[in-house]
Formats: structure tokens, C-alpha cells, sequence
């Protein structure tokens, strides 16, 4: 269900942040679609979820379900620390409509690999929607192991994970022990194409905001066969995809982004601007790929 080019889209703001752009969010997503995104992911971490209020982070979702209209399949970012409120963000996105669910592991608590097995257990149990396992051990300090990862996916509507542990080992033994049913998706953009090379099924992309049509041109022409075209594309992208990650994400993003004339760069307290310096390593980036 859920594979070829991804983005996890950022959430735009304005009046320096204090509001979300409904209608820069609208265009966002028209300009996916436009450019063959297969799923549009909101609510992730460049979504900026940790800083979204419930109400904000509902009326994200449903903002872009309703944009995307069927074009586009919605994942709708609906993880937590607490696994109530995960409970209940997942039902809202169920009943928006979404065609799935993204899944954070609880951060901050550190749970146990038991404990990490019983979140998505309570999930599963309550919300009948596909949901997909994001490990990403970097934000949350805790780390889904492979094991783990195959008791998830024996779990009726885990279907999925976005894997952004960095490790290609780890990524090849889930796929080993998971299975063929069970998607890889990649969820760093400097490892897709490897990533894709073990058996993964797409990306989950930030850089995908500002080369949509790029990306998914990538990742069509590995699963198409022409490895060398996917291995060219990727190898184009990769100094822009270190520009964009040269502070915390989505610090780049948004401020490329806004470079380019698509959203204001605000970020929400405890994310800043980004460094004079830095933003002029991502213009010239920018200037390099040809977008400026």
C-alpha cells in the first residue's frame, strides 16, 4: 500500500509562527500531487508534531486529506509518548480519513522492547487503520530492535517501517526476518538508495519538499529496473540532501523552502533560525542543483 516517493511534508506557519498557513499548506500539497508523491505524510517529525497542539495537529490532517482528495494517500503522523493520546490521535486520522497511520516510538520514556511491543499491541487493538512502526532511536533514545520488529509485524495492521536508525544492518535483518509483506521504507534520504538496493519499498522524504518530482523519479526508476538512472539521480541529489540536513531538521527545509518562495522559514520554539553560515552553504546548494 504504502511505497515509491513519500514526503513528510513540514507544516508551514506564519505571524513568526504563532499560526499555521492553512493556505501555503493547501498549496504544498497541490504541488506534491503535481510531482507523482505517491503519499503525502504530515504531522512527522519536519512536521513539527512535538510543537503542534492537539487541535492544530488534527486540523494538519485533515487539511491535507481533504487537499489530496484521493490523488494522493494521506500517512497521517498520529505517534505519542503517551499511548493514549497516540490511541486518540490515531482514531481522528481514521475517521478523516487517512489511509494510515505513522507511528513514533515513545520518546523521552525510554520504554523497554516489551514495553514498545505493547504500544503498538494497545494501537493495533483499538484502530483499525494500517499502521507503520517509525524508528528513529536519534529523536526518541530508544530503538526498535529487529526482533521486535518482527513480533510488530505480526501485529494485524502493522504493515510497515519508516527506518531512520542509520544502520543498514539492522535495516537488512528486519527485512530478512519480517518478511516480503512487510515494507522497508526508507526514512533518511542519504541512505534510500541503499536502502532500496536491500529490498525497501520507498521513501519517506524531507528533501522530496523542495525535488518531489525528482525523488520520485528516483525511486520509479530503481523499481523499474534501471538501477543505473536511480543510482545517477541519487548521486545528483546527494550534496543538496547533506545541505538540507546541515542543522537540525527542519531548520533547512523550511528555510530552503522559503528561499524558493514556498512558505515563511518560521520554526517554533525550541527550533531557531538557522545560522547565517549555514544558509549560505544551502544557497549555494541550492545555486549548484539549479533551483536558484
Amino acid at each position: 500500500m504504502f511505497k515509491g516517493s513519500m514526503v513528510a511534508i513540514v507544516t508551514p506557519f506564519k505571524n513568526n509562527g504563532t499560526e499555521l498557513d492553512e493556505g501555503k499548506l493547501k498549496d504544498l500539497v497541490d504541488f506534491q500531487i503535481s510531482n507523482n508523491t505517491f503519499v503525502i505524510v504530515p504531522c512527522g517529525t519536519t512536521g513539527e508534531s512535538a510543537t503542534l497542539s492537539i487541535e492544530e495537529h488534527e486540523k494538519v490532517i485533515d487539511i491535507v486529506i481533504r487537499t489530496a482528495k484521493g490523488k494522493a494517500k494521506v500517512m497521517a503522523g498520529t505517534g505519542s509518548n503517551n499511548t493514549g493520546e497516540a490511541i486518540e490521535l490515531t482514531r481522528h486520522a481514521k475517521e478523516a480519513g487517512a489511509d494510515g497511520a505513522l507511528i513514533i516510538t515513545p520518546y523521552y520514556n525510554k520504554p523497554t522492547q516489551e514495553g514498545i511491543y505493547r504500544h503498538f499491541k494497545a494501537l493495533s487493538d483499538s484502530v483499525d487503520i494500517p499502521l507503520i512502526a517509525y524508528n528513529i532511536a536519534s529523536r526518541t533514545g530508544t530503538n526498535i530492535t529487529p526482533e521486535t520488529m518482527r513480533r510488530l509485524s505480526t501485529l494485524k495492521n502493522v504493515v510497515a517501517v519508516k527506518e531512520a536508525s542509520g544502520d543498514l544492518n539492522q535495516m537488512a535483518e528486519i527485512r530478512y526476518m519480517c518478511g516480503d509483506d512487510f515494507g522497508l521504507i526508507s526514512g533518511d534520504d542519504l541512505l534510500t538508495f541503499p536502502i532500496l538496493a536491500i529490498g525497501g519499498c520507498g521513501v519517506i522524504s524531507v528533501i522530496a519538499n523542495i525535488i518531489p518530482r525528482d525523488v520520485s523519479d528516483m525511486v520509479s526508476a530503481f523499481m523499474n529496473g534501471d538501477i543505473e538512472k536511480a543510482r545517477e539521480r541519487y548521486f545528483k541529489m546527494l550534496p543538496l540532501v547533506k545541505a538540507i540536513f546541515i542543522e537540525t531538521n527542519p531548520i533547512p527545509i523550511k528555510t530552503a523552502m522559503s528561499i524558493l518562495g514556498m512558505i515563511e522559514p518560521d520554526t517554533r520554539l525550541p527550533m531557531c533560525n538557522i545560522s547565517e553560515a549555514n544558509k549560505d552553504k544551502l544557497k549555494i546548494a541550492l545555486s549548484e542543483y539549479g533551483l536558484i
